[in-house]
């Protein structure tokens, strides 16, 4: 029993580690509405895109989520024809820094348009 509710309690204490100020998806339709893109574009294997431009397939991660979000990208791009990119959202730039450096690099490689938002944004 005791084992059990030690996870418990570590399970709750490192979804608070990562707590955010907003949504994911408050982000995702700020920028993508200011860029005139479609919100969750659904792909014909069921995936979904955050946001579709004329020119891009955008996934939204926050920073830490950074490796994900290159995956998706390059997935989305791929499903769409369209050129590639991520919005890494930053809440804390000090913390997110080594993140959006590794994101940085990638994007490079793959050509991946990078874009970082940071919560006054909303």
């Amino acid at each position: 029993m005791f084992k059990i509710a030690a996870v418990v309690l570590l399970l709750l204490f490192s979804n608070a580690a990562f707590a955010h100020l907003h949504l994911e998806k408050e982000y995702q339709k700020a920028w993508c509405d200011k860029a005139g893109g479609v919100i969750e574009f659904k792909n014909p294997d069921n995936t979904r895109i955050d946001c579709l431009t004329k020119k891009y397939a955008i996934e939204f991660d926050f920073a830490e989520k950074w490796a994900e979000s290159v995956g998706q990208a390059l997935y989305y791009g791929l499903m769409t024809g369209k050129k590639s990119g991520i919005v890494l959202i930053s809440e804390n730039s000090e913390k997110d820094i080594p993140y959006i450096n590794r994101a940085s690099i990638l994007s490079k490689k793959y050509k991946i348009k990078l874009w970082i938002m940071n919560s006054n944004e909303l």
